[in-house]
């Protein structure tokens, strides 16, 4: 059903981008294909919402559509700083998105100038971080910004960091140049606003102490809480790349 919604949403989107696009077609000599809906190209693409692919559509040397998927457990880091705690990570993405992409150059003869993307769309985000923390006996650490001391067993704290919104809007810029007639290479930056992360953090084993008195488990809530109601955590960064092949 979810799934049904963020394929529902991008339609209603790259009917309304191929609709902003035709007065500029027509007045540059191009005219609109309904064969041009049949997919023109795939691609393979890895980065910070794991692995996957993509079918490609060109409609017109100005708009594209992309219909992909990422997921799977890939960082370029086992570590994650949280409100300035640093935990081991264990990634589990699933990302579904449908994007347009509007090639403001799409017409030049420049290979490189043709390759050059602004990316609007829509994404079904669910992603899941599992965090973990070891503290070995008799450590000092901090727990929002509080500083404890780890008891005779050490301390461990695990929690979840999620974002599972239904629909997230996306905006990024690209650069997809091809190398030869059919096979092409890209990358591309942008974000999705997912509003902030359902997050939990508990002690599950061990003991830790403070010299002030302060709770643990007090602590690790308000953590918790912060994260959930800080702004830099409603966006979700994306940085990606990839190879295509067109034909």
């Amino acid at each position: 059903m979810k799934m049904l919604k963020v394929l529902a949403v991008a339609t209603a989107l790259s009917a309304s981008c191929f609709a902003m696009a035709d007065d500029q077609v027509v007045h540059s000599g191009y005219t609109f294909d309904k064969s041009q809906l049949i997919p023109t190209g795939v691609r393979a693409e890895v980065g910070t919402t794991g692995y996957g692919g993509a079918l490609l559509w060109t409609a017109n040397p100005y708009v594209g559509l992309a219909l992909g998927y990422n997921g799977g457990d890939i960082s370029w880091s086992d570590d994650v700083k949280v409100n300035g705690s640093t935990y081991d990570m264990d990634m589990d993405n699933s990302l579904a998105y449908l994007n347009a992409e509007f090639r403001p150059w799409g017409a030049s003869q420049n290979v490189w100038a043709q390759g050059l993307y602004v990316a609007a769309g829509v994404g079904y985000v669910d992603n899941d971080y599992d965090l973990n923390r070891n503290v070995n006996a008799g450590r000092n650490f901090t727990v929002n910004h509080k500083d404890f001391q780890a008891g005779p067993n050490g301390t461990q704290i695990k929690g979840n960091l999620s974002y599972d919104n239904d629909i997230a809007p996306y905006v990024g810029l690209g650069f997809a140049p091809k190398i030869t007639k059919n096979i092409g290479v890209f990358g591309e930056v942008g974000a999705y606003y997912t509003g902030n992360p359902k997050v939990n953090l508990q002690a599950v084993s061990g003991s830790a102490s403070s010299t002030v008195g302060h709770n643990l488990d007090q602590e690790l809530a308000n953590e918790s809480n912060k994260i959930a109601n800080d702004d830099k955590y409603e966006w979700m960064p994306v940085g990606k790349v990839g190879v295509s092949y067109h034909w």
